[in-house]
């Protein structure tokens, strides 16, 4: 598992989609966005958003999540399924609590992260690349494994216990026992698909998490303070992919905004170099217009594998 993580604007996406691409010659990949906004289309030049895993070349499938709808059809099932294990209506107030809880500031993350921990599960490729969202989110995404999964282990304990009164009550009334119990296999599964995920996430053998910057200011501060928070939750960055950096021979073009850019990222770059210097995998240059579609993406896939252009 890889996963890009970053500022919004950066490049998470076009990385995301150029390893993908480049991984894809060996074995089968698959490039998942979390981004709400439809980011993979716009890179792939094709309509993939809510729409499953889409195959885009051989061994290379996408997926662009439609969490509103996930999260819909959702909140549908859990109505659904209290309506067969109880075999009556539901009550309205208690339909109105279901409904309301789509407002909750984290069911977004929670349905991605679901869904990515579903993809995971099933094993069925080689490699997943997640294109985080920005990176307050991202972060917030990640280490709702944790949270995720004590809440889960919470209500599995209690639904257990809960499951042992009933078992004694039955008894004491002479009444037959039920065999299985719906809720709690459900709580089970869900205990299983967030368990492969946290343990594949965990594992430096298994899991890459890499940071996107550019040679901006701003870029670097934030890659400062994000350097922290994975710390700060046991996660060690992979690697840093610094992207759209001016190339070389922009250094004989006469415009003064040309020769001012340059003088800044130059600035920037050496920051950049200085600190982070060991953690930098590859330098993306800028390119003459925005790389999207198989083309745009080979050209950056080309640079994100070999290193990029050389910085000095």
């Amino acid at each position: 598992m890889v996963i890009f993580a970053g500022k919004g604007g950066l490049g998470k996406t076009t990385c995301s989609a150029a390893l993908s691409y480049a991984v894809a010659n060996n074995r089968k990949v698959l490039c998942f966005s979390t981004d709400p906004q439809a980011s993979l289309s716009d890179i792939f030049e094709k309509n993939i958003f809510g729409k499953g895993e889409v195959e885009i070349l051989p061994n290379l499938f996408v997926v662009e999540i439609d969490a509103d709808t996930k999260i819909a059809r959702y909140i549908e099932e859990i109505k659904q399924k209290i309506r067969d294990m109880y075999k009556t209506e539901i009550p309205p107030e208690i339909e109105s609590y279901i409904d309301s809880s789509v407002a909750e500031p984290a069911m977004y993350e929670s349905a991605t992260y679901d869904a990515m921990a579903g993809y995971l599960a099933e094993g069925s490729y080689g490699l997943y690349v997640f294109d985080m969202p920005p990176f307050g989110h991202g972060i917030r995404m990640i280490t709702m494994a944790d949270i995720l999964s004590a809440w889960v282990e919470k209500l599995t304990e209690a639904r257990e216990k809960a499951r042992e009164y009933d078992e004694i009550a039955r008894k004491l009334k002479g009444e037959k026992l039920v065999k299985e119990d719906d809720v709690l296999n459900e709580l089970y599964d869900i205990k299983k698909r967030l368990t492969t995920f946290t343990d594949v996430m965990k594992d430096k053998n298994k899991a890459a998490f890499f940071m996107v910057i550019t040679p901006e200011r701003m870029s670097i501060i934030d890659t400062e303070k994000a350097l922290e928070m994975f710390k700060s939750v046991g996660l060690e960055l992979s690697g840093i992919v610094v992207n759209k950096v001016l190339p070389p021979e922009m250094a004989s073009n006469p415009s003064p905004f040309i020769v001012n850019k340059l003088k800044q990222q130059r600035e920037c770059m050496n920051e950049i170099m200085e600190k982070f210097g060991k953690l930098v995998i590859s330098i993306i240059p800028m390119f003459p217009r925005e790389p999207r579609g198989l083309e745009g993406i080979a050209a950056v896939s080309k640079h994100l594998m070999n290193g990029g252009i050389e910085w000095t």
